[in-house]
């Protein structure tokens, strides 16, 4: 029952989450934080600041991570398959038909309604987490620097650089902070620990690592050899291990791996198909899988998508368990608040580029998503009918407009 219940939530939030890793961030805190309370907004954002440092899907990883903490091994899996399982059919499907529907007028409406809604999620997770991670003054000059920082030079190599500057400030504000407490006489100046110390061993999940290793050093025997599924598996774990910060990060590595075994059009087909359904960008893979493996595009589908996700999940069981223990350290846990900072700028600059930039494109858009901010913020309605209703007006607006 437990792992049908993580299951049928992941499948539910695979079927409306569009616009990307950023407001699947979003649509998991308020579905996991907010709506069942599976986990507490401090545990929700370390499980993020640990996925911004593996490689990988970070959402997925997210997704993955909440799912372990639920459910174990098994509950992490259910998680990962409902939440993939929508973009995985719907992009096999793509694979094997034509998919000329997707031209539709109202099709294109009813899309681009979910991606203004998208908007919405995004800009409310980043003003909550805003209020709960960045209460003091160095938090907030993290997440506004993080964010002028990603939205003016947008890169792989700058996100991983701005997290490790603040896990490195966060760091010194807690000598800081400690000295400030030493030098206190009274109690009363004294603020009280978030976090308790915790000085029991940690301890990684080598076998985890290990599983990672070998898997990475026997797929650079498959590429190359001969047309067979032990390559498309070996390309595509490959692209996976490589891959930080998810979502249009995957597509260079994808295209410079794989792109001589599809043609040019059909990459680009199934990665626009892939913006334009909801769910991780790196379903990608099913749509490829399906498209190399002509003998049989299901397994194709299948292998190629198990691959490409595989890496960030093994090196996410590798440190998960101990996680909590390293994130209760007072020193880590300075580091990791941090991190949180940087997340909020982050999802900050994540929501300029490219979620508004994609998805706002008039006026029409841009009173729709503060209408649709405001009615979130007052009323708190149902996930399901803020999809519906944007679906709907999305629809409706390109009808009556163009």
């Amino acid at each position: 029952m437990l792992y049908w219940q993580i299951f049928s939530r992941f499948l539910a939030l695979g079927l409306i989450s569009f616009g990307g890793p950023a407001a699947h961030i979003g649509y998991f805190r308020k579905a996991f934080v907010e709506d069942l309370q599976w986990l507490d907004d401090k545990r929700y954002a370390s499980l993020v600041a640990l996925s911004q440092f593996m490689p990988g899907p970070g959402s997925s990883q997210v997704g993955f991570a909440i799912g372990f903490h639920r459910g174990g091994l098994l509950g992490a899996l259910a998680a990962f398959i409902g939440f993939t399982l929508p973009s995985f059919m719907l992009l096999f499907l793509f694979a094997v038909t034509s998919a000329k529907w997707l031209d539709l007028p109202v099709v294109m409406g009813i899309i681009h309604g979910l991606k203004l809604l998208a908007v919405v999620i995004v800009a409310d997770a980043t003003l909550t987490m805003f209020k709960q991670f960045c209460q003091r003054k160095h938090a907030q000059i993290i997440a506004l620097l993080t964010a002028t920082t990603l939205i003016l030079l947008p890169s792989m190599l700058t996100q991983i650089g701005v997290l490790l500057i603040a896990a490195l400030w966060g760091g010194l504000q807690f000598d800081s902070h400690s000295k400030q407490l030493d030098a206190s006489d009274t109690a009363s100046t004294r603020e009280p620990a978030s976090i308790a110390p915790n000085t029991a061993p940690i301890s990684l999940n080598y076998f985890w690592l290990v599983c990672f290793i070998a898997v990475l050093v026997g797929s650079i025997f498959f590429v190359g050899k001969d047309d067979s599924l032990g390559q498309i598996f070996a390309q595509f774990f490959q692209v996976g291990s490589l891959v930080f910060g998810g979502g249009h990060v995957v597509l260079p590595l994808l295209e410079s791996s794989v792109g001589d075994m599809v043609s040019p059009e059909r990459f680009l087909t199934g990665y626009a198909l892939a913006q334009a359904i909801p769910g991780p960008m790196f379903a990608l893979a099913a749509f490829l899988g399906a498209d190399i493996w002509l003998e049989s595009p299901i397994l194709g589908a299948l292998v190629a998508t198990a691959a490409i996700f595989l890496p960030g999940f093994l090196l996410m069981l590798v440190g998960l368990k101990s996680w909590q223990a390293i994130s209760q350290r007072p020193r880590i846990a300075a580091a990791i608040a941090g991190v949180n900072a940087a997340v909020v700028g982050l999802l900050c600059a994540a929501l300029y580029q490219p979620v508004f930039t994609s998805s706002v494109l008039s006026s029409e858009d841009m009173a729709l998503v503060l209408l649709g901010f405001g009615v979130l913020k007052v009323f708190r309605p149902h996930i399901v009918l803020l999809v519906a209703a944007f679906a709907i007006i999305g629809a409706l607006l390109t009808l009556t407009l163009g």
